[in-house]
């Protein structure tokens, strides 16, 4: 999505581009995500530093989603009924009276709602529920529907993209990079020159081949379990995107409810577990019991970017002309518009945009490094 949406803004200003995919473009964390655009809703302690950052892209999606629908003439579901998040015990009712105090001091436009209003909004939540939260202006777009429309806008546009690739490795020489190779197998491939290389590769960011080893950035794979179930797209159980303690839900128009996500840190493990959906469906049915009666129509296994501080690196690196957009962990949707923005400012006129200043790759240079505001402590795990 990241490096689809960056192609897209730079072909569209007229700029040469093409995108080479060792796969079939959108099909990792793209599309594995449920497609939330939840800024107030999942924003946590410590992430302060981040949430400008996620507030600025959540403004800019409805334009975005706008001008994408007209350049690749599909429609790609942006969905504005808001986001619920709810308790489900005394416990989780005094989390989210913290989640709705942070949300205050941040400026989140969220609203307290009893059990009754809760019912209200969804007549099929759990009655005995002892709260709720409103953020009306939390939405969702369609992320595989996203995946089509980019790439068509980029075709559209001019640009070039090459699946199916293999293995692609950046060719540097004297300090700055000179293009990439790309296909072939062993070794072999044909040298594409360039005078800039955007990496985009998500979890796989760390196995892209020619990446110097001081530019090699510190993402890692989390793995994510979800499920999708089947409602009656014309008498849904559920229409607001659903925050439980443990899961959260997500209703497509298609009637397609998807349930999600897990949080493991196994590397690129794509087991899909019966700990893993027991988890999730028990969270979904004790927040909305009906959907014990819906059949499971897909399961599946994604793979988020992590960082060390779960925000996004982006912008140069100590090569000349290579730049990073990735490491956006469970953000990547909703910051796409941002990054596609900020990385194709940087490219076209190089300066790099306030926005994204404090999220570059040297911020890991410093001795215990935080960035700013990011202060949570993080538990790496080899799998």
């Amino acid at each position: 999505m990241i490096g689809l949406a960056i192609g897209w803004r730079l072909a569209a200003a007229g700029q040469r581009v093409e995108i080479f995919e060792r796969g079939v473009a959108g099909r990792g964390a793209s599309w594995a995500a449920a497609g939330m655009l939840a800024a107030g809703s999942e924003v946590e302690p410590g992430e302060q530093g981040l949430f400008p950052l996620l507030r600025c892209s959540q403004s800019l999606w409805p334009a975005f989603a706008a001008e994408l629908n007209e350049a690749s003439g599909i429609d790609v579901e942006l969905r504005t009924k808001g986001t619920v998040s709810v308790a489900l015990s005394q416990d989780d009712l005094g989390h989210l009276r913290q989640t709705y105090a942070l949300q205050q001091r941040l400026g989140v436009e969220s609203r307290w709602l009893s059990r009754a209003e809760a019912l209200e909004h969804e007549p099929y939540l759990n009655p005995r529920l002892p709260g709720a939260l409103l953020v009306e202006g939390d939405h969702q777009v369609e992320n595989r529907i996203l995946v089509a429309a980019l790439k068509a806008a980029f075709a559209r546009a001019g640009g070039v993209l090459h699946e199916e690739m293999g293995e692609v490795s950046v060719r540097t020489a004297r300090g700055r990079v000179v293009g990439v190779t790309a296909g072939g197998v062993a070794g072999s491939g044909v040298d594409y020159p360039a005078d800039t290389v955007i990496v985009a590769a998500g979890a796989w960011t760390p196995d892209v081949a020619g990446l110097p080893a001081a530019d090699c950035p510190p993402v890692r794979p989390v793995k994510g379990q979800m499920l999708a179930l089947q409602m009656n797209p014309a008498a849904p159980i559920l229409t607001h995107v659903l925050w439980t303690p443990k899961a959260y839900l997500v209703p497509r128009r298609d009637g397609r409810l998807l349930i999600g996500a897990t949080t493991e840190e196994r590397g690129f493990d794509t087991a899909i577990t019966a700990g893993g959906m027991l988890s999730l469906l028990e969270s979904a049915w004790r927040a909305l019991p009906g959907v014990e009666e819906l059949p499971i129509v897909e399961s599946w296994v994604g793979f988020r970017p992590g960082s060390r501080d779960d925000a996004p690196i982006l912008g140069e690196t100590g090569t000349e002309g290579l730049i990073l957009a990735t490491g956006h962990h469970r953000n990547g949707i909703l910051l796409t518009p941002a990054t596609a923005d900020a990385i194709a400012k940087l490219v076209l006129t190089g300066e790099t945009d306030p926005s994204i200043a404090a999220f570059g790759l040297a911020r890991f240079e410093r001795p215990n490094m935080t960035s700013p505001d990011m202060t949570r402590k993080k538990t790496w795990i080899s799998a």
